[in-house]
């Protein structure tokens, strides 16, 4: 099968757009595959990996579309496993996940989106909230809440990326509130 492009390859690597087409492809090639077969075998497998397992199914606990099934199979571990050291584990997990994710945002998106922002500066009293010393304080918080919930950590990444935390203390603060964020749910649910 040979695929002809309109354009040479070297158009496509300079690609204005290529980080927010990359994701938006991903999302398109996830609904896709994500009830086949193949990856049903994959996730009902990666239970018995152990540790190794543990560390796997902690990056997916962060993304919105596996942390359901995520949080499934980290239940299942707790068998054999405590909820302390299955929160530790998945939780260093979580953290290769989110820094992917944090990355992304700082170095793709943001960068990319930067000129439809700009469009909007000054016109908009949303873009006068987002320039407030508050809402600066604020951005943090709000990204590190996100993080500690149940939710997927997508948004609150990509808020504390936003909010120019640095590296260091992004995963310091994504580990000790993914840690804490599986261990309570985890817990909770043997409580049940």
């Amino acid at each position: 099968m040979n695929v002809h492009l309109p354009h040479p390859l070297a158009y496509y690597r300079a690609w204005k757009y290529r980080n927010t087409g990359l994701l938006a492809a991903s999302l398109v090639l996830f609904f896709f595959i994500a009830e086949t077969q193949f990856v049903h075998d994959i996730v009902t497998n990666v239970g018995t990996w152990g540790y190794p397992g543990m560390f796997i199914v902690g990056m997916f606990y962060v993304f919105t579309f596996t942390v359901a099934p995520a949080l499934a199979i980290l239940y299942e571990f707790t068998a054999i496993y405590s909820p302390f050291t299955i929160a530790l584990v998945a939780g260093i997990g979580s953290v290769a996940g989110d820094f992917l994710l944090f990355r992304f945002v700082r170095d793709g998106i943001t960068e990319e989106l930067k000129p439809l922002f700009k469009k909007l500066e000054g016109s908009t009293t949303l873009y006068q909230l987002f320039h407030t010393p508050y809402f600066l304080w604020l951005t943090p918080i709000i990204g590190a809440i996100i993080v500690a919930s149940p939710f997927p950590d997508e948004v609150g990444v990509s808020i504390l990326g936003l909010s120019h935390v640095k590296q260091w203390k992004f995963i310091l603060l994504v580990f000790f509130l993914n840690v804490a964020g599986i261990f309570l749910i985890i817990h909770a649910a043997q409580l049940l």
